[in-house]
Order: structure tokens, then C-alpha cells, then sequence
């Protein structure tokens, strides 16, 4: 456990050049003869013995056997010059940049990319590097070091020789980078057709609209954030006897993963979640979950009726998250209490995940209704019949959902994702990267549809206030802030109205390109979430996601103020490395803050859940120094 990596942060001569003794000795020597040079020059008028001291200087310059030119000769022959360094030792005590080559160069390159009709933008840097751009370079920039650091199957790190050469090189990087992703050149007119007019900030963030952001301080009086030097302690670590698919967290006395053997049930206490030896297993008998189900581990889990009851829905097929139906699971007795089927107008129809009607409704005793998602649908389905009874699954041998509110749209949604705010809205992220807010009234149409940045949206939440959402890529996390004024000067959040033209810039938070390759092989984002409260007035305070072995935690008010100094000498849409990380020996199923509930007074967060296929853990952020 502990904070992002330092050694990236500046790169100094002593550690990147002790493995180059002897060029380095020859280059202070070639730079002390030249300096003298310099000054015999300058002194020539006036000094006596002129013409000896110039022939023993050159002389002097002739002795060195110097295996590169002056930069004078040099460097105005060198298109695009820059030095390349490269990060050895990962995260040990020996960790160090070394020069790859001195002086070398760079360029942008088109090529063919594995057979793709379209050819796509290269970085070549020397005979070192050849890296397809993309997001999964992880680009980070060092403005005030005229540096940028990249991921190439190793970490490096190119520093440029004056600042209007890095800027230039970053300027390129943003155009290619834009072509790769919408295969259109990045001019003006083609940013204004792909993100909108509306969206000016997000092709411009240095012309949007920051106010939201610098107005964005957290009054509450319960926000005490995680702080530097405070430790996170590991409370509880145990076994979850078997390969661990999903994690569902109760609000009330317990909380469930679902493995392949079964259900497994955990209490809640306010540091971490406990075994009570209890498993609800997926056997054949006639009571029991297993029953009449498909091969396939159950992949999501919802709690519902005040966590009384939990709702399993299992893949159609393998690797593909949509399901035909679900099994309805009474927690108290482990039995299945109905097999649910998803129907609309007589046809059978799959849906690809299912949540709550509102952040708190699984805390709702008389809960019978759930949104649903599917590739081209957003719906509402209720387990009633339709005199508003519950169904008995003894007079029906596949009792039917009732759809009772949504939209099937006819193409080009590629919905992945969904989440509720406080109030029901919904947020839905695509696998195009557009995040569309919907009303607590309406399904049909979105009345704000973002336009992502071209990266797929996996994952997506919101805050109980829904004024922020959170969208989920495999390389990074996107945090929106939903809050506009409208005509009248009222302050809305965009899932009630339409937000105009005053639409702030997002900021992105990422892993450093050091830990971006520590993470592992599956080292992409899932997941990302922020801390869980029910409750007006309350704000979240952490964000949290999984990459590879990492759990990453971010202080959900450093991202949102504008003087944090990671955003300082960024260009770009800003985005924040400073982070707290959670390493685990395999790679991380999913990590949940437990519910605000579990706050103890000395801690600035409940409890956070981390789990693996093969163990659980409870991590505190106690605020022990």
C-alpha cells in the first residue's frame, strides 16, 4: 500500500547518467575547452599572448577523442532532437532513469496497423521506440521540464531541448492521437462535428468554463479526506472459497460475493466485513440455487427488499454479459424464491445489466421494481402483476417481468453501462464513449448527451446529488460535473434540463506510465466508483478503481480543485496522478467502499472491500499517521 510512484517526478543528471561515466568525463572536458575557447575569444582584444592561448585550446580540443559532434555543429542538422531516457529497477530501492541515447530524434509516422484498411500514427523515437499512439501510451507531461513520460513494453521518457520543441511535440501527440481515434484529420471543423459546439471545452479546455470547478469546495462538516502520511490498514483479510466473480455490499448487517460455489455471506462492522461462515451453495437440490439454472456462474448480483432478497442473473453465454433472465434469491433461507423471465411483447429479450431504481432503494422493504439495460434498451421492469400484486410463482411455472416504462431504440446506442442517482435519474455509458443523462420521467431521449473522448465506457456511476458522474475506460477515468445555470439562473444538474453551451471541461484521472506498467498484463481500468452515501446533504469524498492488482483511491476534492498541482503546466483536458494505491498479490475482481453507515468518527471514509478471485480484505482509512 502507499501513494504514487516519486521517482518519476524529475529526472536528474546524477541518476540518469552514473552508467555513462565516460562520455560524460569527455563531455566536461570538451565543455571546459570550450568554455575556455569562449573566454580566449572574448579577451582577444585586450589580452597579451592571444595567438598561443588559442593554439593550446585548440590543441586541447584536438586531443579529446570525442565520439559525437559539438552541439553547435549537431543539433541544427537533427530534426526533432531530444534525449531518451529509460526507467529501470520498477518500484525497488534502486529504481532509476538511464540515458537510452544522448541525442536522438523523433517523428510521427503513418503506417498500416496488423492489416487495418486505415493507417494509423506511430511514434519512432530513434531505434528504441515504435509505439502506435494511443491512450495506452499513458502520455504524462512535465511542462516545467520540457518532458513527457510514455509506456512502449518499458517506461520512458523523453526531454526536449527548449519549450517551444515540447509543445510543438505535444501539440502533434493531440492531433495524431485525435486522428487515430475518429479517423479524421484533426482540424477545427472536424472537433466541432465530433464533440460538439456545445462541448467547445472539451477540443479547447484552456476556452471553457473552469467556474464550476473553482466553486467546487466541499462545506460539509463530516468531509475529512484521506491526507498524506495517513496509512491504510488492512482490518481484515480471509479466504472466499472460490473463484470470486462479483461483490454485492449491504447498507444494513451484511454484505455477499458471489463465487463458484455459491453465495457467501459476510457481517459489516465498521472495520471491514467478517465471515459468518455462512455459503448459500449453487448445489442441485430442489430448494437451492442451483435448480433449473444455466451452466454459467452468476456474474451480477442486486440486493432488494430492504437486502432481504438478492437477484442473480447468469450469462447467456460465456464471456458475453447478457442474460434471458434472473433467479430471485431469499437471502434469509438461501432458497430461490422465483426464476424471472425477460419478455416484452410476447418475445423473450436479454438484458446486459440490471441496478436500483435509486442509490437507497435496496433499502426499501416494498422495493418490487429495477431498471434493466440491453445493448439498445433502457427499461424499467416490476415484479408485480399487473393489478399491482406480487406474483406467486406457485400458479406460474416463468413468472414474467413486467416492462413497465423504457425505450427500445432502433440503432446505435451500443449501451455498456448504467447507474441511478438519489432521485432515480440515470446515467448510461456506450461503448462509443458517450455518457447520456436521463430524467426520472423520461427513457426515450436523453436530455444530455456527452461525447466522450472515443475510449469505450465500461463502467459508470454518480453521486447521490447526481452533479457528478464518473465513466469507467480502459485506460482512464472520466469525472463529468453535470451542474449548469440556465436562463432563468438556476443552478441544474444536466439530467433535468438541456446545459447549453456553458458545458465545463472534464478532468481525467490516470495512473502514472510507472504504474501503469507495474499494474501488470490486465493492467486496464473496471470499475471505478465513488465512496457510498444515501443521504441529502452528504457528499462523497473518495473515488476508487481496479487495474490489474492496483486499487486505486483517489481524494475526490483534490480532483475537483483547480490549483492542485498536478494540473499545473498541463495542456489539454487536465488530469490528476495523485493517488493512494492498495497492491494485492493477484489480480483485483472489484473494490467497494462499504456505506457511509461504517464511517467511525476518527476516519475520513468507511471501510474499503478489495476482492480477489481467491481472498477478501478490509482496508481502513483509519487516519493513523
Amino acid at each position: 500500500m502507499g501513494t504514487s510512484q516519486s521517482r518519476e517526478d524529475r529526472i536528474t543528471d546524477s541518476e540518469s547518467e552514473e552508467d555513462y561515466e565516460e562520455e560524460e568525463q569527455e563531455e566536461v572536458q570538451y565543455d571546459d575547452a570550450l568554455s575556455d575557447h569562449q573566454n580566449a575569444q572574448s579577451s582577444s582584444s585586450t589580452s597579451s599572448g592571444t595567438s598561443k592561448g588559442l593554439d593550446d585550446i585548440d590543441a586541447k580540443l584536438k586531443s579529446l577523442k570525442l565520439k559525437y559532434n559539438s552541439p553547435q555543429q549537431s543539433i541544427p542538422n537533427l530534426k526533432n532532437p531530444v534525449k531518451l531516457y529509460l526507467h529501470i529497477g520498477g518500484n525497488t530501492p534502486k529504481a532509476k532513469w538511464v540515458i537510452s541515447e544522448k541525442l536522438t530524434s523523433y517523428r510521427f509516422t503513418k503506417v498500416n496497423d496488423d492489416g487495418d484498411d486505415d493507417s494509423c500514427w506511430f511514434l519512432e523515437v530513434g531505434s528504441k521506440v515504435k509505439a502506435k499512439v494511443s491512450t495506452e501510451m499513458q502520455l504524462k507531461m512535465f511542462g516545467d521540464q520540457k518532458r513527457v513520460d510514455f509506456v512502449d513494453k518499458a517506461v520512458w521518457a523523453l526531454k526536449f531541448l527548449t519549450d517551444e520543441e515540447y509543445r510543438n511535440f505535444v501539440t502533434l501527440f493531440q492531433n495524431c492521437l485525435f486522428e487515430n481515434v475518429y479517423v479524421m484529420e484533426a482540424t477545427e471543423e472536424n472537433k466541432v462535428k465530433v464533440y460538439g459546439k456545445e462541448f467547445i471545452g472539451w477540443m479547447k479546455p484552456e476556452a471553457a468554463d473552469d467556474s464550476v470547478w473553482e466553486d467546487a469546495e466541499d462545506h460539509s462538516s463530516d468531509s475529512t479526506p484521506v491526507k498524506r502520511g495517513q496509512e491504510l490498514m488492512e482490518e481484515f483479510e480471509e479466504a472466499a472459497n472460490g473463484g470470486v466473480q462479483s461483490l454485492a455490499l449491504g447498507a444494513l448487517d451484511s454484505s455477499f460475493l458471489v463465487n463458484d460455489l455459491g453465495v457467501q455471506v459476510y457481517r459489516n462492522f465498521n472495520r471491514g466485513i467478517n465471515a459468518k461462515g455462512i455459503c448459500v451453495k449453487f448445489d442441485a437440490g430442489s430448494s437451492r440455487i442451483g435448480e433449473n439454472s444455466s451452466n454459467s456462474t452468476p456474474k451480477k448480483a442486486l440486493l432488494m427488499r430492504a437486502e432481504t432478497n438478492m437477484m442473480l442473473m447468469s450469462p447467456v453465454k460465456e464471456g458475453k454479459p447478457n442474460a434471458n433472465g434472473l433467479k430471485q434469491v431469499d437471502i434469509e433461507t438461501g432458497k430461490i424464491v422465483s426464476e424471472w423471465k425477460f419478455e416484452k411483447d410476447g418475445a423473450d429479450i436479454t438484458m446486459r445489466d440490471i441496478t436500483n431504481d435509486t442509490k437507497g432503494s435496496q433499502l426499501d422493504p416494498s422495493e418490487s421494481t429495477f431498471l434493466g439495460l440491453d445493448d439498445n434498451r433502457l427499461c424499467q421492469w416490476d415484479m408485480r402483476d399487473r393489478k399491482g400484486m406480487v406474483q406467486n410463482i406457485a400458479t406460474s411455472d416463468s413468472p414474467v417481468l413486467h416492462w413497465t416504462q423504457g425505450h427500445q431504440f432502433s440503432r446505435g446506442t451500443h449501451f455498456q453501462c448504467f447507474a441511478s442517482t438519489g432521485d432515480g435519474s440515470i446515467v448510461v455509458g456506450s461503448l462509443d464513449g458517450k455518457i447520456r443523462l436521463y430524467s426520472k420521467t423520461s427513457m426515450r431521449q436523453a436530455k444530455t448527451a456527452f461525447p466522450g473522448l472515443g475510449s469505450p465506457i465500461t463502467h459508470v456511476d454518480v453521486t447521490y446529488d447526481g452533479k457528478w458522474v464518473l465513466g469507467t475506460t480502459d485506460t482512464y477515468l472520466i469525472l463529468i460535473c453535470t451542474l449548469f445555470t440556465d436562463k432563468d439562473g438556476k443552478t441544474k444538474t444536466g439530467f433535468g434540463g438541456r446545459m447549453g453551451n456553458k458545458i465545463p471541461a472534464p478532468r481525467l484521472l490516470k495512473l502514472t506510465p510507472l504504474d501503469s506498467h507495474l499494474a501488470g498484463n490486465n493492467n486496464k481500468f473496471h470499475g471505478g466508483h465513488f465512496s457510498w452515501v444515501t443521504e441529502n446533504g452528504k457528499q462523497e469524498r473518495h473515488l476508487v478503481a481496479t487495474v490489474g492488482k492496483f486499487s486505486v483511491i483517489w481524494d475526490f476534492q483534490q480532483v475537483k480543485n483547480s490549483a492542485h498541482e498536478c494540473y499545473r503546466n498541463q495542456q489539454g483536458l487536465k488530469s490528476c496522478y495523485c493517488y493512494k494505491i492498495i497492491l494485492k498479490d493477484e489480480s483485483i475482481v472489484e473494490s467497494r467502499f462499504m456505506h457511509d453507515n461504517f464511517a467511525v468518527s476518527n476516519s475520513p471514509e468507511a471501510p474499503l472491500v478489495v476482492a480477489t478471485p481467491m481472498k477478501v480484505s478490509s482496508i481502513s482509512l483509519s487516519g493513523r499517521q
